[in-house]
C-alpha cells in the first residue's frame, strides 16, 4: 500500500467489500480496467513510483496539511473541542488532488496521453486538470450544466489549466449524468486514456486505488493530533458523498477505540430527491459498475438527488463504506441544508476559515455533537475551501448575520 499497511486486508481480488463492490462493466471495458488492476496493483509497492509520489505531495502539493485546534469555534458552542484537519491548505483547496496526481502518474507510467472524468462540485475536476498540467497529459472533464453554473469559478479554474470541460445537458445536468457522460466517453477512447474516478466509487480498481492515496490524510492526521494532545480524538467526522475524503481518513483509526461518523446530506428533508442520503435511505443496488448503498426508483434505476454541496448529490455512495455500516465500525448520519448554512458562517465568521459546502456538513455535526458530548475532542476533516461556493451562498443566503 502507498502509505502504511492497511488494518484490514479488503476488498478481495474481485474487488469486493463484503458484498459491496466489484466490477460490473461492458464486455468492451473489462480488458482496459483489467489492465488498470494490473498497472495499479505492480506500481503501488514500486520504491520508485512511491518515491515520485511523496516527492510531489511534498514539493508541489505542500503536505503535510496541519490539524488545527478551532478554540473560538468551540469556546462560543458551548461543548467538547473542534479540530479541523485542514485539507483546504491542500494546493487546488481540497484532499481532490491526493489521488488525482497518483492517478495521473499512474497514466504516465501506462503510457496513457489523456485523463477523463466527472466532477460534481468541480473540486475533483480543478484537481485533475492540474495533475494534468503538471505531467503534460489532455485532460477532458465532463460536469452537468446545473453544477457548472453553481461551481462557475472552478470552470474557470480547469479551463485555465488547460482542460476541456465538456457540460452535460440531459437528465437532472448534475454529479450522476456526469459520471454517465465521463464513461461514455472513456468506452470511446480506451486505447490511449485513462478514466480517472473521483471518489472511492466505481468498478474496481477504483474504490482502492482512490482510499490508498488518500490514507496519507488519516496517517497525517492521527500523527499530528497525537503529537498536539498526548492522545487520540473521541470521534472522527467526515462529509459523505461517495466518501473519499472520509475513508481517507477514517482508515488510520480503525483499528482504535475512536468513534467514526460519515456526515450525509440532508438536503431539504426526507421526502424523495430533496435530498442524497444514500447510507440513511438507500437500499442494495448497482450503479456506475459496482454494488452499493443506493437511493433508487421503484423499478431500481438511480432516483434523483439533491444537495446544496454539488460534490455530494450523488444516489450511491462507495462500497467500503456500505461495508463499514453493515460491520458497525462506522455511524453514518445526516445534515440539512439548513444546519450547513449555520456551520458555514459560524466557521467562516469565528475561525477564519471558508470551509467548502461538502465540508459545512462534517463541521454542522460536531457542532450538534460537541453539545450532546459536552467534553471530549473531535477532529472534523475540513476537505476543502469555500471559495467555489461563494457566488452560490451570498445568491442563495447572503453574508450572513455577524456572530460575535
Amino acid at each position: 500500500m502507498i502509505e502504511q499497511t492497511r488494518p484490514q486486508a479488503i476488498p478481495d481480488q474481485q474487488g469486493f467489500f463484503g458484498r459491496y463492490g466489484g466490477r460490473f462493466l461492458p464486455p468492451e471495458l473489462e480488458k482496459p480496467f483489467a489492465e488498470i488492476t494490473d498497472a495499479y496493483y505492480r506500481i503501488a509497492n514500486d520504491a520508485r513510483f512511491i518515491s515520485e509520489l511523496r516527492d510531489i505531495r511534498k514539493h508541489f502539493q505542500g503536505r503535510p496539511t496541519p490539524v488545527y485546534h478551532a478554540r473560538r469555534l468551540s469556546l462560543q458552542n458551548g461543548g467538547a473541542q473542534i479540530y479541523l484537519k485542514r485539507e483546504d491548505l491542500n494546493h487546488t483547496g481540497a484532499h481532490k488532488l491526493n489521488h488525482c496526481m497518483g492517478e495521473a502518474l499512474l497514466a504516465k507510467y501506462m503510457g496513457k496521453t489523456r485523463v477523463i472524468a466527472e466532477t460534481g462540485a468541480g473540486q475533483h475536476g480543478v484537481a485533475l486538470a492540474t495533475a494534468a498540467a503538471h505531467f503534460g497529459l489532455e485532460c477532458e472533464i465532463h460536469m452537468g450544466e446545473v453544477d457548472m453554473a453553481k461551481q462557475a469559478p472552478n470552470v474557470s479554474r480547469m479551463k485555465l489549466l488547460g482542460a476541456k470541460v465538456v457540460p452535460v445537458t440531459h437528465g437532472l445536468k448534475t454529479l450522476k449524468e456526469a459520471v454517465d457522460s465521463a464513461f461514455e466517453a472513456y468506452l470511446n477512447d480506451f486505447e490511449d486514456s485513462i478514466y480517472c474516478i473521483g471518489s472511492v466509487v466505481g468498478p474496481h480498481p477504483f474504490p482502492l486505488m482512490v482510499r490508498d492515496f488518500q490514507h496519507v490524510v488519516g496517517v497525517e492526521a492521527r500523527e499530528q493530533f497525537h503529537e498536539m494532545t498526548g492522545y487520540l480524538p473521541d470521534v472522527v467526522a467526515a462529509c459523505v458523498g461517495g466518501g473519499s475524503n472520509a475513508i481517507g481518513i477514517f482508515g488510520a483509526f480503525l483499528n482504535d477505540h475512536c468513534k467514526l461518523v460519515g456526515v450525509e446530506p440532508l438536503g431539504r428533508g426526507t421526502e424523495p430527491g430533496q435530498h442524497a442520503a444514500s447510507m440513511t435511505y438507500g437500499m442494495e443496488g448497482i450503479i456506475h459498475g459496482f454494488r452499493c448503498y443506493l437511493l433508487q426508483n421503484e423499478d431500481g434505476s438511480p432516483a434523483p438527488v439533491y444537495s446544496c454541496a454539488s460534490g455530494l448529490d450523488y444516489p450511491g455512495v462507495g462500497p467500503e463504506h456500505c461495508y463499514l455500516k453493515d460491520e458497525g465500525r462506522v455511524k453514518y448520519v445526516v445534515c440539512s441544508d439548513e444546519e450547513c448554512k449555520d456551520a458555514f458562517f459560524k466557521l467562516s465568521q469565528l475561525e477564519g476559515i471558508l470551509p467548502a459546502l461538502e465540508s459545512a456538513h462534517a463541521v454542522a455535526y460536531a457542532l450538534k455533537l460537541a453539545q450532546e458530548m459536552k467534553r471530549g475532542t473531535i477532529l472534523v476533516n475540513l476537505s476543502g475551501r469555500g471559495d467555489k461556493d461563494l457566488d452560490y451562498v451570498i445568491e442563495n443566503w447572503g453574508t450572513g448575520q455577524h456572530i460575535s
